[in-house]
Parts: C-alpha cells; structure tokens; sequence
C-alpha cells in the first residue's frame, strides 16, 4: 500500500496498478457499479483524474487485514485525496481482497466508495 500511496503521489498510475491482479478477471466496484479488468481499471483511472491536480495527494489508512486462508487476505481501509487548485479533498472507504499468486500478493477484488 505504501508503494501505491508513493506511486499516485507522483501522478505515476501504471505504478499504481502493479498491487493489482493483471487480468480480465480483476473486478473493481466504485461509484459508478462494478467493472472487469486491469486494463479497464486503469483506463477508468485515466479518465477520472486526467491531471496531477485531479489526482492530488493520495493516504491511505488501514483499519484491518486479516489472513483468509494460506493464499488470501481480506484489507479494510480508508483513502483521502487532498487537492489543490479549488478541487474539493475526495475520501471515502475500500475492502480489498489479496491473493498470493507466484509468489506475491496482489489485488483481486476492489470495492472502493
């Protein structure tokens, strides 16, 4: 997560996706309802915060990570993007499912409010 926080901070979005699953079958649910697909999540990124102003400084806060099964585990957080520029500050809630696969532990399921 820290490596995400560093990477969005520095408006470098594919840096961002490396916590993530690359496959079709990554599912992400946010405010506009659920999509499939890393490369469908980063575009939707693209799209919603096409400026470093838009993306501004982004934390996280972990509430809980717990193990769920040897190759599973289930994270629930917060996100707070402080902007500038007259952009409101955007925060809300994420649970996120990891799974180790070859080795290392990515992003299978996102829901993010």
């Amino acid at each position: 997560m820290e490596s995400q926080e560093m990477a969005w901070n520095q408006g470098d979005l594919n840096g961002f996706m490396n916590a993530y699953w690359k496959s079709d079958s990554l599912l992400f649910v946010g405010s506009r309802g659920p999509s499939r697909g890393w490369q469908t999540t980063l575009d939707n990124y693209r799209k919603g915060y096409a400026s470093p102003e838009e993306m501004g400084q982004l934390t996280f806060g972990i509430e809980s990570l717990e193990p769920a099964g040897a190759d599973h585990a289930l994270m629930l957080g917060s996100w707070q993007l402080d902007r500038s520029g007259g952009l409101d500050t955007l925060a809300g809630w994420f649970s996120l499912v990891w799974q180790r696969l070859d080795g290392d532990w990515v992003i299978i399921r996102d829901h993010s409010s």
